[in-house]
Parts: structure tokens; sequence; C-alpha cells
């Protein structure tokens, strides 16, 4: 039995190491300095190992080769981005943790154009001057929504922040007490007012409020009513709420202005495919609210970006506060953007080609033949297979209530626990997410794309491989 020394006396020095065939793909791909320190690296886990008593293995192979191949793989780890490519098997339409929104193929090419040279970000081509970069957004928002004007800022918090800290700051808002909601990341309603300079005054009950909790709260201080749509929650049961109708006839008696937040927002009904009814956009400003604020992402299924839409006197004034200039979006953004919301001046076409409308509203015999497609890929594998039905969530702080039927493939592997199974599929390349249920490993396959199927298929049976040729040996 070797010792732990001659063990360690195996180790090479790193200029041998550096010098061996073995080492010649490093050099020729990485600068010297990179190899250098990541054989070093390597070599020092490899004398960690032995000391701890677990290198009796070395002496069956080569420990240059061994050396260069994990120093190989930290570089190659090191080239690739954390923010990588990922497959969501969750069923979770608008994952949070995995970006929300999957863009359009139109939003992913008009992004690569703007990147890959120069744009007419703001500059007018007719006049050769100095144009607005609103100006790629502006008229199709006011064209989808019947507004009068339109902003695009960052996000819709941003969007909320610059309409309150225009309209009230250092006046009082008024709220719903059910309306008071937290987004994503613990941002609270009432830190937004307040951080906009506003004063808030809150109305009502949780689950009912009357207009004439609005009318009896109006004092000369008050400068915005101030709806919030509760997109993550629902409040059901005993409830009353003033209707937007109500509050722009109460706001245009006292000559104060009514905000409508609707949080994820849509420009399409979604209620006519099936799912819950979500306000839209356009029927907020048809009832006549002054200024209205959504997202981009979301259900509207584009980039990350808060959307503002209004009064043209009122959304001037916004185009003109300081905090523009620190909420606007870059260029790429709003290529993405303006590509996205061309799609809804089709909607057919908009419900086929963004990804986001397009996993909401599914067929039922699309889901399940993806599902037999995997299914039938993983034949041989070492794997037990099965499909079932199953509910997907839409996630991301909408719809909440909704329930979308799906076909889920469970999946189970020999002498593997779903949990390592999991961690196996989450490390690889690309991530693949699943969910664990039942001692079982579930793709929902309504967030699985096409062309996504084969690669979790080759995923699982590269992890059953190794296995499958011990017993193939046996």
């Amino acid at each position: 039995m070797a010792t732990t020394r001659s063990l360690l006396e195996r180790i090479p020095k790193i200029d041998r190491l550096l010098s061996s065939p073995a080492a010649e793909p490093l050099r020729q791909r990485f600068a010297r300095p990179r190899v250098v320190e990541a054989l070093r690296v390597a070599a020092e886990e490899l004398r960690a190992q032995l000391l701890a008593g677990n290198g009796q293995e070395v002496l069956e192979e080569d420990p240059v080769q061994r050396i260069c191949w994990a120093a190989q793989a930290l570089l190659e780890s090191e080239e690739r981005c954390t923010l990588g490519r990922a497959i969501n098997a969750t069923g979770v339409v608008l994952h949070t943790g995995l970006g929300r929104a999957v863009l359009s193929e139109a939003a992913a090419q008009a992004a690569l154009e703007v990147i890959r040279s120069h744009s007419l970000l703001e500059v007018d081509a007719e006049s050769g001057e100095r144009g607005n970069r609103q100006t790629h957004i502006a008229p199709l928002l006011r064209r989808l929504t019947g507004a009068e004007d339109a902003l695009v800022v960052n996000n819709n918090a941003a969007a909320v922040s610059l309409a309150i800290g225009c309209l009230a700051a250092g006046c009082e808002v008024i709220v719903a007490a059910g309306q008071l909601v937290e987004i994503g990341g613990s941002f609270r309603i009432p830190d937004v007012i307040r951080r906009a300079g506003a004063r808030l005054v809150i109305v009502g009950t949780t689950n009912k409020v009357r207009l004439a909790d609005y009318a009896g709260a109006i004092t000369p201080e008050t400068a915005l009513l101030l709806r919030v749509h509760p997109s993550n929650f629902r409040v059901v049961g005993f409830t009353e709420e003033a209707s937007l109708e109500e509050l722009v006839t109460l706001g245009r008696e006292r000559s104060i202005p009514v905000m409508d937040d609707l949080g994820s927002g849509a420009l399409v009904d979604l209620s006519q495919y099936g799912l819950e009814a979500e306000p839209t956009a356009h029927a907020s400003v048809r009832a006549g609210a002054d200024v209205v604020t959504f997202s981009g992402d979301k259900l509207l299924g584009g980039p990350q970006a808060g959307l503002i839409v209004g009064k043209r006197e009122i959304l001037r004034r916004m185009a003109k506060d300081p905090l523009m200039r620190v909420v606007r979006c870059d260029k790429v953004t709003l290529a993405m953007m303006e590509a996205t919301l061309r799609l809804y001046l089709d909607e057919e076409r908009a419900l086929r080609e963004i990804p986001t409308l397009a996993a909401l509203t599914v067929a039922p015999k699309v889901l399940s033949a993806r599902a037999k497609r995997l299914v039938s890929l993983l034949e041989g594998a070492g794997l037990t297979v099965t499909t079932e039905p199953g509910i997907s969530q839409v996630g991301g702080g909408s719809l909440p209530g909704e329930r979308l039927p799906t076909t889920l493939v469970a999946v189970t592997a020999p002498e593997i626990s779903p949990t390592d199974l999991a961690r196996r599929l989450r490390t690889s390349d690309p991530s693949i997410w699943a969910r664990i249920h039942r001692d079982r490993l579930l793709f929902d396959l309504r967030t699985v794309r096409d062309r996504e199927v084969e690669e979790i298929a080759a995923a699982l049976r590269g992890i059953m491989a190794p296995r499958m040729n011990a017993d193939a040996r046996r």
C-alpha cells in the first residue's frame, strides 16, 4: 500500500505540467498566466485529496493527465457566463428566478441588430437632427391603448414612482386599504408613495372600499386618486370596490387626476381564451384614467420595462422630470420593446409568436404531443418514465388564482434520488429546471419549447450513460 508521502511525490511540479503534451491544448486556447494558475489550483486540490486519504486511485491513472483535465475544466468554467441559458420545465410560465418572460424571435433579432451596430436611438433620419428615444415606443402604445401619449421606463416600480412624484410630491395620495400590495423583492406601495415624496391616505377596509370613502378623504392637500390592481393576490367573498369609472367621475368633479397601476397589465383580453380576466391598458384608458402604468414583461411578454400611458399634458411633465434620466431604458430594451409591441398590431400573430402568450393559450393536444415525444426519446435510457395530468401556474405575480391544466412527464432513476437528479440537470448546460413531487422528477411541458424536448432527453441520457455502460459490461 502506497504511503501518503509517496502519493504526494507523484504530483509533478508546475513547470513540468506546463510543458507536458497533456497541457498543449490549454496553452493553445488560454493565456499562459491563466494556464499556470489553473494547473496550480488543480494540483493543490489533488494534494488536498491525497492528504484526506482519497488518493489511491491516482496510482491507477496518469496524475499529469488528471491535473490537466481538472485545469481545463476550471478554465472552461471561467469562460462560461453565470447568467446562462436555462430550460424551464417547472410549469411556471413567468418564473421570476428564471427571468420571467421569454422574448419572441422578433424581439431577439431586434436586440441583435442594435447590439451589433449603431442605431437610430436619438436621431431623426428625415431631418438629420437630434431626436427622442421615446418616439420608438410612444406611437405604438398610443395606437394599442388609445392613450394620448406614452412613455417607457426601466420597470413598473419606476413608472409608479415617477408618476406619483410628478403628480403628488408634497401632497396626499388616496389609496384603498386592500390595494396596499407588496410586489416582488419586498417593494411595497406605501414605501413607493413615501419615497416619491407624497403622503399616503388610506381609505376603506381590506375587503370593502366605497366611492364615499374616497370622497370623504379628499382635502385641499389631495393631489391624486390611485387605484392599484392587486396582481399577486385576490380578495374574495364579502367584498366591494369602487370602479375606475366612478373614481374618474369623482376626480373630474374635484379636479384631481386619477392613476391606475395595473401591475402586470395586458394588451390582450385573456378571458376570451379561457383564462381569468385581467385588466387591459386600453380598458383603463377608455374608462378615463389620466395615467395608467403597467409592466412591459410579465403578461405582455416583452423585456423588463415600465409602460406609462395617459393624458398628454401629464406625460409631458413626466418626460421633463429629472428622474426620467435615471429610469430611462437603453437601446437594447427599446428595440426589444418596439418589436414586441409591433406583434400586438396583429393579435393572432402575437398569440402565436410571443412565448408567454403561446404558453398561456397552448392547446392540450400540443402539450400531450410534447410529453409523448419526450417519453419516446427516453426509451431505453434506464429510466422509469410516465405521463400524467397536472396544473401549471402563471407566476410573476400575475393571475394568482389561475389553474392551467397541463401534461407532466414523471421520471425516476434507479439509485439516483430525485434531488440528485434535479441537481445534475440544473448544473448541466443548458441548465434544466424541473420540480420534485412524491419522489419523482416532474417535467411540465407547458413551459418547454418544442426544440428543448430533445435537450432534456439528451441531458437525462447523458446522466444515465455511465450506468448503462457499466450494466452492458456486466
